[in-house]
């Protein structure tokens, strides 16, 4: 019983409340009923000198140039900027010509109210998307009656909605890790820049201290007094040469005598064989070919054959065919021993002289002759070909050093490169850079990989096609309607990636990719379009642009989902 007069009450409420909310003309939304709250006139909306009686509201005639007095009819649904004026508003120089009015207002009840463009009023079709109980539609055009579905349609969007809200607040989360991420790698570069300036430091120092010691090696090295070994004259030359001489004529005679030994083998095994044909072949088979073979074999055997060498000719050779140093002829030592040269001299009166003075005295003639060498008193010893290894070890360890600090020098501009380029807001792009995603597109797999590279591979085989390289983030603008799966870009601003430079197209330009971004809890490339010859455009979702503007500003597109 109590429930019962609770209902009562609730809803005697409910009338009082109606009773004293004051009506709005048809198509008024709550936001423009203030304009018509007065029982006595109406002041148009733009144009205040106006006034209208109230019964001129909604009477299917457009009296005021901004058709604030149809919100409820079609009758000003032409207006714009460019309408002619009326003699009505001849004495208003400024008068606006502008519909004031967003639309045609529909309730909706239990569902989300709207407006319908005023060019939809009556018209003869049901709005269900805009006006889903059907006011739009009051005069019944063509006897047309559209009823009011906005349970059914409020039910389906709440739950749709919920599932947005949800999905969205998945994404938004996704991005906050991918933040977490882009500045995790951030530091990263960051720590290792530090620890490159300190290392290029220490290699400076290294590559300073090896110059030095590489410098003193040279110093050194031209100060050098180099014992003469006494092939630099005449004579010396001319032993060398016979020695050599003598060497190839005596290997000429080994591999001569082995190709000999060699023949006399086949000559004996072919003789062989063509004596046992002879012996063994069928005298009264006719063919002329076989018998004229054995007719020669036997005028060859019957012919008288020198001797093709004997054993005391292979003992010769046996003995001239050895090396000189077993034979004991010639001793090339003897005669490679040159004369004291001035340089010996000076070594043979260091070795008069005491252990400990002798070091003090070859340092200081070395530093002299170093100091007269500098100076052009006397030449630098001759390079004899060869360096000695103290130097070339010295070389090589500064050359070693200068590289890996160039390397080093490379690496620190790479990272400092990286920290200046655009990963959008909050660096968020840098932690996808180089994942890749794709989709099938019919005769093409299309593949997008972040801040690289756009591609399109066929199925049915062959090269991939490059369709740009990655240059910059940038925004764009688009007014697209979205899907009820909200896989989509929507109306507004949004990020866009802009891929340059691709594969030459036949007969055309390089081939370049525009890459809209919107507000995903996936990445996940949504549709792929040829705007122009090879110049393409792909609409891509993805969570690191939730929560953000197309100009990379937090807080922009949130409801894009």
């Amino acid at each position: 019983m109590k429930s019962v007069i609770y209902g009562l009450a609730l809803a005697r409420l409910a009338q009082t409340v109606l009773a004293a909310e004051p009506s709005r003309p048809r198509g008024v939304g709550p936001d423009h009923a203030k304009f018509y709250k007065s029982t006595d006139l109406f002041t148009c909306i733009s144009n205040p000198s106006m006034t209208l009686s109230p019964s001129q509201i909604n009477d299917d005639y457009c009296d005021c140039p901004d058709g604030s007095d149809e919100p409820g009819t079609s009758a000003c649904s032409y207006l714009s900027d460019l309408s002619p004026s009326y003699a009505s508003d001849l004495a208003s120089d400024n008068a606006s010509r502008s519909i004031a009015l967003p639309g045609f207002y529909c309730k909706n009840k239990g569902h989300q109210p709207s407006y319908v463009p005023f060019l939809s009023v009556n018209d003869g079709v049901c709005d269900y998307d805009l006006c889903c109980d059907g006011s739009d539609e009051w005069a019944h055009v063509g006897g047309i009656k559209c009823e009011d579905r906005c349970k059914e349609i409020g039910k389906e969007w709440r739950k749709n909605d919920e599932l947005r809200k949800k999905s969205l607040g998945a994404a938004s989360k996704k991005r906050k890790e991918l933040v977490a991420e882009a500045g995790r790698l951030r530091k990263q570069v960051e720590d290792r820049i530090q620890s490159l300036e300190a290392e290029i430091q220490g290699s400076a120092l290294k590559v300073k201290s090896l110059e030095t010691a590489l410098t003193d090696a040279e110093r050194q090295e031209r100060g050098k007094v180099v014992r003469s070994t006494g092939k630099g004259s005449k004579l010396g030359s001319l032993i060398q040469t016979a020695k050599d001489r003598i060497e190839e004529l005596r290997e000429s005679l080994v591999e001569i005598r082995e190709q000999r030994d060699t023949g006399k083998s086949r000559l004996a095994e072919l003789e062989g064989i063509l004596s046992t044909f002879q012996a063994e072949y069928n005298p009264n088979f006719n063919d002329e070919g076989v018998k004229w073979a054995v007719r020669s074999w036997e005028e060859y055997a019957a012919r008288d054959r020198p001797a093709i060498g004997n054993d005391a000719q292979d003992r010769d050779l046996d003995e001239i065919a050895k090396p000189d140093s077993e034979t004991g002829i010639i001793n090339w030592s003897d005669w490679e021993e040159g004369e004291e040269s001035d340089v010996d001299v000076l070594y043979k009166i260091e070795e008069y002289l005491p252990v400990a003075v002798r070091g003090w005295v070859d340092q200081r003639l070395r530093d002299l002759r170093i100091l007269l060498v500098e100076n052009g008193v006397i030449a630098a010893t001759p390079a004899s070909g060869e360096e000695s290894k103290t130097l070339t070890d010295a070389r090589d360890a500064l050359k070693a050093a200068q590289d890996s600090e160039g390397n080093l020098r490379n690496e620190l501009t790479g990272h400092k490169d990286d920290l200046a380029k655009d990963y959008g807001s909050n660096d968020v792009f840098r932690a996808l850079k180089g994942r890749c995603i794709s989709k099938d597109s019919g005769e093409y797999n299309y593949e997008l990989c972040w801040l690289e590279k756009t591609t399109q591979k066929s199925k049915k085989g062959g090269s991939h096609t490059g369709m740009g390289n990655f240059v910059r983030i940038d925004s764009v603008t688009v007014d697209d309607d979205l899907p009820p799966d909200g896989k989509g870009l929507g109306s507004g601003v949004r990020v866009a990636l802009r891929y340059e430079n691709g594969q030459h197209c036949w007969n055309g330009p390089n081939r370049s990719t525009l890459v809209v971004l919107a507000c995903a809890e996936q990445d996940e490339v949504w549709k792929i379009t040829e705007e122009e010859k090879c110049v393409y455009r792909m609409e891509v979702g993805t969570p690191a642009v939730c929560d953000i503007s197309g100009k990379g500003k937090e807080g922009g597109a949130k409801d894009e989902l």
